[in-house]
């Protein structure tokens, strides 16, 4: 009983970060052209500034923990399948795409392969973000800055692809 309430409350935490990271990233997506950090942030910065760096920081942090929370127990292989050789699912979707058939959802197919390749850009887009904060001040700030922004805009390109997943396993369970 303690164990199946264990999983329930994982699976709420996870259900939580998934709506957090939604949030926050929109905010930070939406606002990002407003922003004008270069080497790093000014004493009198704006709120548009302040905002995404301590909100991207709390990003930062969603995005680590929860490409580990969500790797947790062996999940990392629905995820990264690729990590171990197997391609098996992902070529099945590919030949099933070719004949018109929508993939499945889980499993080790191309949404999983897709969704970890998300959480990676992710975790990138974090992580930059953290160095280039962590040098603010110095000529590695710029450097960092620059990957973060391609990590962004690698991140945003999944955000627009997951939606059109989303959409296409939406399609695939009002057909069935």
């Amino acid at each position: 009983m303690a164990q199946s309430m264990f999983k329930r409350l994982a699976r709420k935490y996870i259900d939580l970060q998934h709506v957090l990271i939604i949030l926050t990233s929109a905010y930070l997506i939406f606002t990002s052209s407003w922003i004008m950090i270069g080497r790093s942030l000014r004493l009198n910065a704006s709120i548009w500034d302040t905002s995404h760096v301590y909100l991207g920081l709390v990003g930062a942090f969603l995005s680590i923990s929860f490409l580990i929370t969500t790797c947790l127990k062996g999940k990392w292989r629905q995820y990264f399948p690729w990590l171990v050789g197997d391609f098996s699912q992902f070529k099945s979707d590919l030949v099933g795409l070719t004949k018109g058939k929508l993939p499945i959802a889980g499993g080790r197919g191309l949404f999983s392969i897709t969704e970890g390749i998300g959480m990676l850009l992710f975790a990138a887009v974090g992580v930059t973000g953290l160095l280039w904060f962590a040098t603010q001040g110095t000529s590695a700030a710029l450097m960092w800055r620059g990957y973060h922004i391609d990590a962004a805009h690698g991140f945003i390109g999944f955000i627009v692809l997951h939606a059109i997943f989303a959409c296409l396993h939406l399609l695939d369970f009002i057909r069935n």
